[in-house]
């Protein structure tokens, strides 16, 4: 009798889980292409870092005092905006990971709207809401409070754009954390606060700082909104971004590409910051199974 003639080997399994083994053409269209995506998208980053390091621009951009100033300024006012972030977006992002209620779903388009606006368009909108004759310029200027053109403006745009970055993060790290945890301090007598500080936010701090530093990034590299609401006056609302794009209008395209790669190496370090807070939450998880 004849015997059943085995299924034969998918590619998947004849090369230990490797995919596309067997078939050399297409697995090497797929890596050309992979090599050809990667290229495009690192290339024009790296000849910009390469140039302000070969032509020694980045250690003339840091004695520079209209870098400095807007460095300076930028640290400043990204600090307050995530200190605003926060403050604000914690307990937005625990009511929308614990709480179910008729309207979440709107809630959450709205929270999301500022990732998919365009910034200029956010700018605008923060003029036509807060401007001297905006919705609440006349109460806020009654009260004598300047928003547009100062560096106020440029807080409050900053935040405005990034905010969404952490509280869908922390939105996420929160609903993962076990409600069983929860509930067992509960029952241990610990208070809601007590409960959040001491387990909630543990559990979920991976996630809330991967929010933090990708919330902080997007603040850093605001140029749109910043521009229409705040403005490009140096020493007051003169951002880094505004640096690069001022001094490139000026035709200074040196001073250009040096703030430009000071903006690259930080957003790079903050990329990878990432990338290794949530290898540690993957760890952390593993210990825990």
């Amino acid at each position: 009798m004849d015997r059943p003639s085995s299924p034969p080997a998918s590619p998947t399994s004849a090369a230990g889980g490797a995919p596309w083994a067997g078939k050399g053409w297409e697995s090497r269209s797929l890596l050309t292409l992979a090599g050809l995506s990667t290229l495009f998208l690192g290339l024009p980053v790296a000849v910009l870092v390469a140039r302000a390091i070969l032509d020694g621009l980045l250690i003339r951009a840091l004695t520079a005092q209209v870098v400095l100033s807007a460095l300076g300024l930028s640290l400043m006012t990204t600090a307050i905006s995530l200190g605003l972030t926060v403050t604000l977006g914690l307990p937005l992002a625990y009511v929308l990971a614990r709480r179910r209620f008729r309207g979440a779903g709107l809630v959450e388009a709205i929270v999301d709207l500022p990732l998919v606006l365009p910034p200029s368009v956010a700018g605008l909108a923060l003029l036509l809401a807060l401007g001297r004759r905006g919705l609440l310029g006349g109460p806020l200027d009654a009260v004598g409070i300047e928003v547009p053109f100062t560096t106020l403006a440029v807080i409050l745009a900053q935040t405005f754009v990034s905010a969404p970055f952490f509280v869908r993060s922390a939105r996420t790290g929160i609903a993962a954390v076990d409600r069983d945890l929860e509930d067992a301090a509960r029952v241990d007598g610990a208070s809601a606060i007590e409960v959040f500080r001491h387990i909630t936010v543990p559990l979920s701090g991976s996630a809330l700082a991967a929010g933090l530093v990708m919330s902080w990034a997007r603040s850093l590299g605001e140029f749109g909104a910043t521009i229409m609401f705040a403005g490009n006056v140096e020493g007051r609302t003169q951002t880094l971004p505004l640096v690069v794009y001022g001094e490139f209008q000026a035709g200074n395209l040196d001073a250009s590409i040096a703030a430009a790669a000071i903006l690259v190496l930080a957003a790079f370090g903050v990329l990878v910051a990432v990338r290794l807070l949530h290898w540690g939450r993957a760890l952390d998880i593993r210990g825990l199974r």
